[in-house]
């Protein structure tokens, strides 16, 4: 007869050296597959951190370069209006003016001048699209304008001239559209009947 206690004994021990035997095989395989998921972690870390300066990088020189958008719309307004005043006064008016008036407006024309020079330092310019095909991300559409000096879908008129920051529209140029003239038809032209 054997002894319930002795085979609990013998089971216990063959457990304990499987768990040993499983143990010292097991440290290795687990150390692997730490390292490898370790490994793992850390290229993804580094790949997630070369993004982000990629990132921080295209947005440092976005702002360096586009920074001044809000400023420099504000400023369009200004040179806007000196235009507006310099067109105003008309080549008669020039010619009469006296010699202070005279000195007055070539002042506001040097210090439009300079304004422009100071926009395109600083990457503003500005762009005018006559006769060009309508493009609806570099103009705003007025209204159209019936007409065969140029083929539909092109710029007939200039109202607002456009500027453009780098690549990028700061304003759109405000434009009147050529269109297709009105067609008249023989019907139109021919009289009616008269019954009677």
């Amino acid at each position: 007869m054997t002894d319930p206690t002795a085979r609990q004994g013998e089971t216990m021990a063959d457990e304990t050296v499987e768990t040993a035997a499983a143990e010292t095989a097991d440290p290795v395989a687990e150390a692997t597959r730490e390292a490898a998921q370790y490994k793992d972690k850390l290229l993804r870390t580094l790949a997630e951190m070369e993004n982000l300066r990629k990132r921080t990088e295209r947005e440092v020189l976005d702002a360096r370069a586009y920074g001044i958008a809000g400023f420099a719309r504000d400023v369009l307004a200004v040179a806007d209006n000196m235009h507006r005043a310099l067109e105003a006064i008309g080549p008669d008016l020039r010619e009469g003016a006296d010699p202070k008036v005279k000195a007055l407006i070539e002042g506001v024309e040097l210090t439009e001048r300079e304004l422009m020079k100071i926009l395109e330092r600083n990457g503003v310019r500005k762009f005018s699209p006559q006769g060009e095909k309508f493009d609806p991300n570099f103009h705003q559409a007025m209204y159209e304008v019936p007409t065969s000096d140029q083929p539909p879908g092109h710029v007939a008129q200039v109202i607002q001239a456009g500027y453009m920051l780098g690549e990028r529209v700061l304003r759109p140029a405000l434009v009147a559209v050529s269109k297709a003239p009105p067609k008249s038809s023989a019907n139109d032209n021919a009289q009616p009947d008269a019954a009677g």
